[in-house]
């Protein structure tokens, strides 16, 4: 890929632990907050947040937990800091977290109109990935079936109470998701009080009981069909939480979330000018093989928007008070 790092080196500053810094410059032009921030799971996410230009991230790496602090110090050199046992890992992964594997030769956006335009005026989005597995499964099995406003506060409060507190100077308190073995043990009655149904507390927990062959199996996998069916043959996920998965975890730039309640009508609606369902969606999106993910991410860059029909959703709470 088109992309340079420079080698990670150590340094030590205002009485904090040992931190490790690197320089990120890719070789064509980035939308580097558009990138990293698609990865935050609502606007109180224990695990990532934005302060004074800075992005905040921390995360649990192969090697153990990590924060990562990550600026646009000039334009096209991209700055990262990270401490903790993880820190060297989430350095090496940063060009990936910023989409620099992510490919978008073959991509013709001149088949409409809309993205013809919106891919003008975007020329640096690229689709970013975590290249960790079971924190993005976990969040998609989170966010099924409920409102953004239900899965983002389960998320939140689950990653704080059972996650591990975030190292380093971070503005405020951070926590990086359970380990595998941790989702695992989350005893029944917090998932309550967080808020999450019992179909998808038991979808995580069987989920962390294979969690080490998912991981394994879908990083082996050769492509995102083969991905889709190691995540599929887990009872309780389905096509949407596999699409979710892959676009966090491996930036898949052809997953599209069917049976999202919202993205086939605001497809269809910036495509056509009137909504659709989730076949007709598959269908205007079959213009772009390969690409479909970034079309959607391209939609979203125009501010298109299905006028609402109805009332706003307010859910009902049946936690204990």
């Amino acid at each position: 890929m088109t992309s340079h790092t420079e080698a990670p080196r150590t340094e030590t500053g205002r009485g904090d632990s040992s931190r490790l810094e690197t320089e990120y410059r890719p070789r064509h032009p980035l939308e580097m907050r558009r990138a990293v921030m698609y990865q935050r799971h609502g606007a109180g996410d224990p695990t990532m947040f934005e302060h004074a230009g800075v992005i905040w991230r921390a995360s649990r790496t192969p090697l153990g937990v990590a924060t990562l602090a990550i600026r646009e110090s000039t334009p096209g050199v991209i700055r990262g800091a990270a401490w903790g046992p993880g820190a060297a890992w989430a350095l090496d992964q940063l060009p990936a977290l910023c989409g620099a594997q992510d490919d978008p030769s073959g991509f013709d956006p001149s088949a409409h109109p809309l993205i013809a335009d919106a891919h003008h005026r975007h020329p640096g989005l690229r689709i970013g990935r975590t290249d960790l597995v079971f924190d993005a499964l976990a969040s998609a099995i989170t966010e099924q079936k409920v409102t953004s406003v239900q899965a983002f506060g389960a998320w939140r409060r689950i990653v704080s109470w059972y996650g591990e507190r975030a190292p380093g100077p971070t503005p405020r308190a951070m926590f990086a998701p359970p380990s595998i073995e941790g989702w695992r043990h989350v005893p029944s009655w917090a998932w309550h009080r967080a808020g999450l149904e019992p179909p998808q507390s038991r979808t995580i927990v069987a989920a962390a009981r294979r969690g080490d062959v998912i991981v394994r199996a879908t990083q082996r996998a050769e492509d995102g069909e083969a991905r889709d069916r190691v995540l599929i043959s887990l009872k309780g996920v389905g096509a949407w939480t596999s699409a979710e998965t892959r676009i966090r975890a491996f930036g898949d730039p052809d997953a599209v979330s069917v049976g999202d309640f919202h993205l086939a009508h605001e497809v269809g609606y910036a495509l056509t000018g009137e909504r659709t369902d989730d076949d007709g969606m598959v269908r205007l999106l079959a213009m772009w093989p390969g690409h479909r993910q970034r079309v959607i991410r391209l939609i979203e860059t125009t501010g298109v928007r299905e006028p609402r029909r109805g009332p706003r959703l307010h859910p009902e709470d049946h936690r204990d008070r």
